[in-house]
């Protein structure tokens, strides 16, 4: 392995075992609002309405797909109660909090990039893509 400034190159072989990972996580974890919805979990258990109004701009038809693809990777536990009306509660699982670390990154990153990004764009981007 070679050293740039203090830091090891990855070898070819480690860099395409990453890559992988990577992609992986990328496959489980895809698409717009899951990341967003398992944070929303963690924070507290919610209904759907609770969670639709706390998760700005997803839909319900959205939401229900993204619901039930967290919870089939065991992200999230769907709790049904037999209240009338039936009551049904997410929470997320020890396994969606394995992702903290994950989340706190992003949570930097964005920030840092969200600064960035208003400056170049000269306005405050909120939950949208920047149009510059």
């Amino acid at each position: 392995m070679k050293v740039i400034k203090n830091q090891p190159i990855p070898s070819k072989t480690e860099c395409a075992g990453s890559l992988r990972n990577v992609l992986d996580a990328l496959y489980v974890l895809n698409g717009k609002w899951k990341l967003a919805l398992i944070l929303s979990l963690v924070q507290s258990s919610k209904r759907f309405n609770e969670i639709q109004n706390e998760v700005s701009g997803i839909s319900s038809k959205v939401l229900a797909k993204e619901l039930k693809d967290l919870e089939l990777n065991d992200f999230i536990k769907r709790n049904v109660y037999p209240t009338q009306p039936v009551s049904i509660v997410y929470e997320a699982t020890s396994y969606s909090l394995t992702l903290k670390n994950v989340l706190a990154e992003l949570s930097s990153w964005g920030s840092s990039t969200g600064k960035k990004l208003n400056k170049a764009c000269g306005r405050s981007l909120e939950w949208e893509k920047p149009r510059c």
